[in-house]
């Protein structure tokens, strides 16, 4: 699609970005990098191909956190470069410094010089003692929302899609891998090349580093991960190909060729990260027996709503997670059973309920107004359950067969665009409320979009296992029933979230010993589980709980496993004093978004994550 076909599509101005692409846009980038574990840094030359809207401009405007800039070239005639004027402007908090490029000629490419920061948000440099082999380094980029500009210079917004190339030169013994073509045969020999066809915005960009080995789990798929853990994570993921296929029956072909995993180090800030071609996963997702592995299908169907179809601006995050946690949803259903289905949102929508009774009415908007607020605050629970729950409000109110069909046209035209709400908006009236009408109003759509709450006839599915929970945790928080009178021992991974999660966040001393006695909750490797038991210890003041929580938090980064367990903590003066102790000695081994999300947490416990 032209430039000018787009216009209207990127009429909107993103807060979050200083870049004008309603004057000049990049369509391409070539990358050329060379990594430094010892200076934790990345040098090298960033070319940007450009397309010029307004013939009467002369400046690109980029965006860039923390890098050194050496040079800037454009090109001129007969392959020559020519050097550019170029000024940084004063740093914002938020936002980075805009990169202003003075080309009067109107060049069709520029090529950039830079280097990172040792400390860029969008880069995480680990230790051998920090991975499972405990031999080599690792570093992982993680550039939603963005972060990307913290190690690329570029038009920082999910507005702007481009292809790219990249030359990455690596020690030798380490593996390289992109959000793009990946070999699995590649020579570990510090030389790589790769190459993204389709265009992506800036925030899939993604780069890996490290002692990362490979095996096939499909004919078009394959897990990365430290040899330590691949073999695990290659028979946890071995269902890809069925939910790929399961996918593609539902809403179009995957247009992406090949659909990669790569298992990252626990301090990965995510559950993971939807990169093209290359999802990033953290290995807490890992449990043996498959029941978490809906975050794999929440990042696979990420290839067709957020990758395909791109929120034009992070306050639209909701049309990136809703879509996706409703497609999500539905690849389980199909794969794993409508019963794990419908759990795995009640457990969901549950705790988004239980948020939504402090949380202020701004927050509970799908459609918030981030003015002045960093773009990373979008990423609540809020367009991830709130959106899929409006989603499936439309399948109930116009069929699974209509709303599969309105869902394949709409990633069929809008394909490889980023949109707005408002587009959304527009589709939906003409595509099925007007061809179906009298089943869903305007008035209702906005009260789902633009209205704090949950409205009153959403709906909700059943879960019989549920129900005889409810009783039976009724009778042992009334002491009627021990927890041997539970019979938890075969209860699978939902049903224990279920439970924790609807407990009073206060139980006795006895309660909690006879939970721990019965079923060894202290300790369990299976994280979301032990996230909510020692939730329940801090509320319980279950101290015998406490070294395995230390471990816990500090070998885990996932931010949504640990981050409320600080909170949880500082809301006691006693528990913030062994809070800030933990986080002193986890730092470091945190990504830069969780150390945000703690610090945060730890000067604001009421504070949702």
């Amino acid at each position: 699609m032209s430039v000018s076909a787009m216009s209207s599509v990127h009429a909107e101005t993103d807060p979050h970005s200083y870049a004008q692409p309603d004057k000049v846009r990049v369509t391409a980038l070539d990358l050329d990098l060379a990594v430094s574990f010892e200076k934790h840094v990345l040098s090298g030359n960033a070319i940007l191909s450009l397309e010029w809207v307004d013939k009467g401009a002369h400046e690109l405007v980029l965006d860039t956190s923390g890098l050194k800039i050496d040079k800037i070239e454009a090109e001129g005639g007969a392959g020559k470069w020519d050097a550019a004027k170029f000024s940084l402007d004063k740093v914002d908090p938020l936002l980075g410094s805009a990169l202003r490029i003075a080309l009067p000629a109107q060049s069709a490419k520029v090529r950039i010089a830079y280097s990172t920061s040792p400390d860029a948000a969008g880069l995480q440099w680990l230790d051998p003692s920090q991975t499972a082999g405990k031999k080599y380094p690792f570093v992982y980029s993680q550039s939603e929302s963005i972060a990307g500009r913290s190690w690329i210079p570029l038009q920082d917004t999910p507005q702007v899609r481009f292809s790219y190339t990249a030359h990455i030169t690596t020690p030798k013994d380490l593996r390289a891998v992109m959000s793009a073509n990946n070999d699995a045969k590649h020579t570990l020999d510090g030389d790589f090349r790769f190459a993204m066809p389709q265009k992506i915005p800036s925030y899939l960009l993604a780069l890996a580093i490290g002692d990362i080995a490979v095996k096939e789990i499909g004919p078009r798929s394959a897990v990365y991960a430290e040899p330590e853990t691949v073999a695990a994570a290659a028979k946890e993921f071995d269902d890809i190909e069925k939910m790929i296929v399961t996918t593609e029956k539902l809403y179009g072909p995957y247009r992406w060729d090949r659909y990669d995993i790569l298992v990252l180090p626990p301090s990965f800030p995510f559950g993971g990260m939807e990169n093209p071609r290359l999802t990033f996963a953290t290995p807490t997702i890992i449990a043996g027996d498959k029941s978490l592995v809906s975050v794999i299908a929440h990042e696979l169907a990420h290839s067709w709503s957020g990758n395909l179809v791109t929120n034009a601006a992070w306050k639209h995050v909701w049309l990136n997670e809703g879509f996706t946690t409703y497609v999500q949803g539905r690849i389980v259903g199909a794969v794993y059973g409508k019963q794990q289905k419908d759990e795995e949102f009640l457990v969901a929508a549950n705790e988004l309920r239980k948020e939504f009774k402090t949380a202020k009415p701004g927050e509970q908007l799908l459609v918030p107004d981030l003015t002045g607020k960093d773009a990373d605050d979008s990423l609540s629970d809020v367009p991830y359950i709130k959106g899929s729950w409006f989603l499936q409000y439309l399948e109930e109110k116009f069929g699974r067969e209509n709303f599969d069909a309105f869902l394949r046209g709409y990633f069929d035209h809008f394909a490889f665009q980023s949109i707005t709400t408002d587009q959304f908006v527009g589709y939906l009236k003409a595509n099925l409320l007007d061809k179906y009408p009298g089943k869903v109003s305007m008035a209702e759509v906005d009260a789902w979009l633009h209205q704090p709450g949950i409205p009153a006839n959403a709906p909700l599915p059943a879960s019989s296992a549920f129900a005889a929970q409810d009783k039976l945790r009724e009778q042992f928080v009334a002491g009627k029933i021990d927890a041997n009178g539970l019979g938890a021992k075969s209860w699978r991974t939902q049903e224990w979230q279920y439970f924790l999660d609807q407990l009073p966040p206060q139980l006795s001393a006895a309660q909690m010993k006879g939970l721990d006695d019965a079923y060894h909750l202290t300790g369990t490797r299976n994280a979301e589980i032990a996230f909510r038991w020692y939730r329940l210890a801090i509320g319980s003041d279950y101290q015998a709980a406490y070294p395995a929580m230390r471990e816990h938090m500090l070998r885990i980064g996932r931010r949504i496993l640990v981050v409320p367990l600080y909170a949880s903590l500082a809301k006691t003066a006693q528990g913030k004093a062994l809070a800030e102790k933990i986080y002193a000695e986890a730092k470091p081994g945190y990504h830069p978004m969780t150390r945000a999300a703690v610090e945060k947490a730890l000067q604001d416990p009421g504070r949702r994550r």
